[in-house]
Protein backbone atom coordinates (compact mmCIF):
# COMPACT_ATOMS: atom_id res chain seq x y z
CA UNK A 1 0.00 0.00 0.00
CA UNK A 2 1.18 3.47 -0.73
CA UNK A 3 0.13 6.43 1.00
CA UNK A 4 0.16 9.50 -0.87
CA UNK A 5 0.37 13.37 -0.63
CA UNK A 6 -1.65 15.46 2.15
CA UNK A 7 -3.13 12.59 4.13
CA UNK A 8 -4.22 10.89 1.16
CA UNK A 9 -4.16 7.23 1.68
CA UNK A 10 -4.29 6.61 -2.28
CA UNK A 11 -3.44 2.23 -1.81
CA UNK A 12 -6.80 2.60 0.66
CA UNK A 13 -8.48 4.60 -1.80
CA UNK A 14 -7.60 2.72 -4.94
CA UNK A 15 -8.54 -0.58 -3.27
CA UNK A 16 -11.86 0.87 -2.27
CA UNK A 17 -12.60 1.49 -5.99
CA UNK A 18 -11.42 -2.09 -7.01
CA UNK A 19 -13.98 -3.29 -4.58
CA UNK A 20 -16.87 -1.15 -5.75
CA UNK A 21 -15.47 -2.17 -9.49
CA UNK A 22 -15.91 -5.84 -8.77
CA UNK A 23 -19.11 -5.30 -6.82
CA UNK A 24 -20.69 -3.71 -10.26
CA UNK A 25 -19.12 -6.79 -12.37
CA UNK A 26 -16.95 -4.37 -14.30
CA UNK A 27 -13.51 -5.05 -15.86
CA UNK A 28 -11.09 -2.28 -15.60
CA UNK A 29 -11.28 -1.24 -18.95
CA UNK A 30 -15.74 -1.14 -18.69
CA UNK A 31 -15.02 1.42 -15.68
CA UNK A 32 -12.46 3.26 -17.18
CA UNK A 33 -14.89 3.83 -20.28
CA UNK A 34 -17.67 4.82 -18.73
CA UNK A 35 -15.63 7.14 -16.18
CA UNK A 36 -13.69 8.70 -19.57
CA UNK A 37 -10.21 7.97 -18.20
CA UNK A 38 -7.74 5.83 -19.68
CA UNK A 39 -7.37 1.99 -18.96
CA UNK A 40 -3.50 2.48 -17.40
CA UNK A 41 -4.62 5.41 -15.70
CA UNK A 42 -7.80 3.74 -13.73
CA UNK A 43 -5.23 0.76 -12.93
CA UNK A 44 -2.39 3.23 -11.52
CA UNK A 45 -5.32 4.77 -9.12
CA UNK A 46 -6.68 1.42 -8.17
CA UNK A 47 -2.80 0.16 -7.47
CA UNK A 48 -2.23 3.55 -5.30
CA UNK A 49 0.12 4.61 -7.67
CA UNK A 50 -1.73 7.88 -8.71
CA UNK A 51 -3.95 10.07 -6.63
CA UNK A 52 -6.97 11.20 -8.90
CA UNK A 53 -8.19 14.92 -8.57
CA UNK A 54 -12.00 15.58 -7.34
CA UNK A 55 -12.87 15.73 -11.02
CA UNK A 56 -11.72 12.25 -11.81
CA UNK A 57 -13.21 10.70 -8.38
CA UNK A 58 -16.43 12.43 -9.24
CA UNK A 59 -16.93 10.66 -12.80
CA UNK A 60 -15.46 7.39 -10.75
CA UNK A 61 -18.22 7.55 -8.81
CA UNK A 62 -20.96 8.69 -11.27
CA UNK A 63 -19.51 5.37 -13.57
CA UNK A 64 -20.49 3.22 -10.49
CA UNK A 65 -23.42 5.03 -9.30
CA UNK A 66 -21.98 5.66 -5.64
CA UNK A 67 -21.95 9.08 -4.31
CA UNK A 68 -19.08 10.86 -5.43
CA UNK A 69 -18.98 12.21 -1.33
CA UNK A 70 -18.30 8.40 -0.60
CA UNK A 71 -15.54 8.44 -2.83
CA UNK A 72 -13.98 11.88 -1.61
CA UNK A 73 -14.59 10.45 2.11
CA UNK A 74 -12.56 7.33 1.00
CA UNK A 75 -9.48 9.39 -0.88
CA UNK A 76 -9.51 11.85 2.51
CA UNK A 77 -10.57 14.81 0.88
CA UNK A 78 -14.02 15.10 2.94
CA UNK A 79 -13.92 13.89 6.89
CA UNK A 80 -17.39 12.23 7.78
CA UNK A 81 -19.69 15.36 8.81
CA UNK A 82 -23.09 16.48 9.00
CA UNK A 83 -25.22 16.76 6.22
CA UNK A 84 -25.39 20.22 5.11
CA UNK A 85 -21.50 20.33 5.48
CA UNK A 86 -20.97 17.69 3.33
CA UNK A 87 -23.23 19.11 0.82
CA UNK A 88 -21.20 22.47 0.67
CA UNK A 89 -17.96 20.75 0.24
CA UNK A 90 -19.07 18.18 -2.08
CA UNK A 91 -20.98 21.10 -4.09
CA UNK A 92 -17.18 22.88 -3.93
CA UNK A 93 -15.54 19.41 -4.96
CA UNK A 94 -17.62 18.90 -8.00
CA UNK A 95 -17.28 22.38 -10.11
CA UNK A 96 -15.40 21.79 -12.90
CA UNK A 97 -15.32 25.95 -13.60
CA UNK A 98 -12.63 26.23 -10.68
CA UNK A 99 -9.03 24.73 -10.58
CA UNK A 100 -8.07 22.12 -7.91
CA UNK A 101 -6.42 24.91 -5.94
CA UNK A 102 -9.10 27.03 -5.99
CA UNK A 103 -10.94 24.29 -4.43
CA UNK A 104 -8.45 23.44 -1.52
CA UNK A 105 -8.62 27.11 -0.70
CA UNK A 106 -12.59 27.24 -0.69
CA UNK A 107 -12.41 24.22 1.62
CA UNK A 108 -9.91 25.61 3.99
CA UNK A 109 -11.13 29.11 4.51
CA UNK A 110 -15.40 27.25 4.74
CA UNK A 111 -13.78 25.35 7.40
CA UNK A 112 -11.93 28.44 9.22
CA UNK A 113 -15.19 29.66 9.05
CA UNK A 114 -17.24 27.24 10.75
CA UNK A 115 -14.39 26.82 13.64
CA UNK A 116 -14.65 30.69 14.14
CA UNK A 117 -18.16 30.64 14.09
CA UNK A 118 -17.92 27.45 16.57
CA UNK A 119 -15.44 29.49 19.02
CA UNK A 120 -18.34 32.20 18.88
CA UNK A 121 -21.05 30.06 19.81
CA UNK A 122 -19.08 28.91 22.89
CA UNK A 123 -18.10 32.25 24.10
CA UNK A 124 -22.05 33.26 23.54
CA UNK A 125 -23.00 30.25 25.77
CA UNK A 126 -20.68 31.40 28.36
CA UNK A 127 -21.40 35.08 28.19
CA UNK A 128 -25.49 35.25 27.27
CA UNK A 129 -26.11 38.36 27.96
CA UNK A 130 -23.25 39.36 25.25
CA UNK A 131 -25.14 38.53 22.68
CA UNK A 132 -26.88 42.19 22.65
CA UNK A 133 -23.88 43.33 21.66
CA UNK A 134 -22.95 45.18 25.34
CA UNK A 135 -20.42 44.05 27.12
CA UNK A 136 -21.29 41.75 30.45
CA UNK A 137 -18.89 43.71 32.25
CA UNK A 138 -20.49 46.96 31.86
Amino acid sequence: MVDGMAGLNVGSLGEYIREQRRSAQYSLRQLADAAGVSNPYLSQIERGLRRPSAEILQQIAKALRISAETLYVQAGILEERPEGVREVQTAILADSHISERQKRVLLEIYEAFRKENAVADVQAAAHPNAQDGLDPEE
